[in-house]
């Protein structure tokens, strides 16, 4: 009968167990095992994006050319390294264009995010408007009137166009990154700065730029991603003699794609792994010291 009314009634059961129980089966709660939703999902989004690079980095090994696995081989990084040129110039104009768009758009995205947030003037909500709208709209619409534009102006198709089109496509996430390092920025500092004399531009390189320093660096980083990557925009803005990497490969498909592509892959994979562990230290260290 007991059992029934606290059935009905748990909370009066609560009250007649003493402190260390209910702390106990707290604890116990706590640490069962129970089924989450959540982490099912994160644990299938991880296998479904890096399986596919795995993939790549075994079949890198592979001594055929077939979707069977016979037996590891370094065959293809040998083609790799002394017999693919065309493919060594592609990927060096797509480093060209990455590298050099990214620097631009991030000197001119991080100016952007300090003068939207430490000034007001008039326009400034329509000038953050404006700066998203290559990263809102699709790449075919920012390819298709990139390419309309340099028409207009008679600009001949060529890795400077490639650049310029990238620099565009680019900015808007340097320029997010950095205004979202500004929001956490106390100005108070800057104040500060100008109470013992500080010029503008004093404050703006000796203040500012360093506390800035890991949102730019991110933005950076974001930029070179998204430019080395970007097939769409490169697609209507590439020109004789300017192929990029994605443009390779794309025009690898046709004859079917070399198990080379799967070497230089597993090198790129490798590289960027190396290079965001050796920043995301560096960013660590960079911040606390700051």
């Amino acid at each position: 009968m007991n059992n029934v009314f606290f059935f009905f009634f748990p909370a009066l059961r609560n009250r007649k167990m003493s402190e260390p129980a209910r702390h106990a089966k707290k604890s116990w709660k706590k640490h069962a095992p129970t089924f989450s939703l959540s982490k099912t999902v994160l644990t299938i989004t991880l296998l479904f994006l890096f399986i596919p690079l795995f993939v790549i980095i075994i079949y890198s090994f592979n001594d055929s050319k077939g979707a069977e696995f016979t037996h590891p081989s370094f065959i293809w990084y040998k083609k790799l390294i002394f017999d693919s040129q065309p493919l060594w110039e592609a990927l060096l104009n797509s480093l060209i264009v990455a590298f050099t768009s990214a620097t631009v758009s991030t000197l001119l995205g991080s100016l952007a995010a300090i003068g939207c947030s430490w000034y007001k003037f008039h326009g400034k909500g329509f000038i953050e408007a404006v700066t998203y709208l290559p990263m809102i709209l699709p790449e075919v619409i920012v390819g298709i009137s990139m390419l309309i534009f340099f028409s207009g102006i008679k600009v001949p198709l060529s890795l400077f166009t490639i650049f310029a089109a990238h620099t565009t496509f680019c900015l808007p996430f340097v320029f997010l990154m950095v205004k979202a390092r500004l929001d956490e920025f106390d100005f108070s500092i800057i104040e500060a700065a100008h109470d013992l004399g500080a010029t503008d531009a004093q404050t703006l390189l000796k203040v500012i730029v360093p506390s800035l320093m890991p949102g730019i660096v991110s933005g950076f980083l974001m930029a070179v991603t998204m430019s080395l990557e970007d097939f769409v925009i490169t697609f209507f803005v590439a020109g004789p003699g300017s192929t990029t990497l994605p443009l390779y490969v794309y025009s690898m498909i046709r004859f079917g794609v070399s198990p080379v592509i799967n070497s230089l892959s597993c090198v790129m994979i490798l590289g960027t792994s190396l290079l965001a562990f050796i920043m995301r230290k560096g960013l660590k260290t960079f911040a606390a010291s700051h």
